[in-house]
């Protein structure tokens, strides 16, 4: 299934590294680089999947998905960071999102949770 993808990341490495493994998979992507930028796109063009960083400049990543599902209740992020605390694993999943991954991402998680998610389900891998 191709989907549309929108990657919310402060770090263009980051998000180019996603981008490519995306793509790869056939999925349309869009980046965004901040908070703002990502409500923007967001509800201009509705992506099927948002992969959600949590610390960036200006808006921290738990805001943006407090926003987002206040755009859409039923949007789909997955929050992928590098904090790997349980408390930040509950704050996420009680705010709406519907999977969470570790960076730094690799090919075989993130193919399983993309899919997982389109499929309609939630992992916290």
């Amino acid at each position: 299934m191709n989907a549309k993808v929108l990657i919310v990341d402060d770090s263009g490495l980051a998000r180019r590294t996603t981008r490519h493994l995306l793509e790869q998979m056939g999925h349309v992507v869009e980046e965004a680089s901040d908070g703002a930028q990502a409500l923007e796109r967001y509800y201009i063009n509705r992506h099927d999947v948002v992969i959600l960083d949590m610390v960036m400049h200006g808006m921290y990543g738990l805001e943006v998905l407090t926003k987002m599902r206040e755009l859409d209740p039923g949007v789909r992020v997955i929050v992928a960071t590098a904090d790997i605390q349980n408390s930040t694993r509950d704050q996420v999943r009680d705010a709406g999102a519907v999977a969470f991954v570790n960076k730094p991402l690799n090919r075989t998680q993130l193919t399983a949770t993309v899919n997982t998610v389109l499929e309609g389900g939630k992992t916290w891998s």
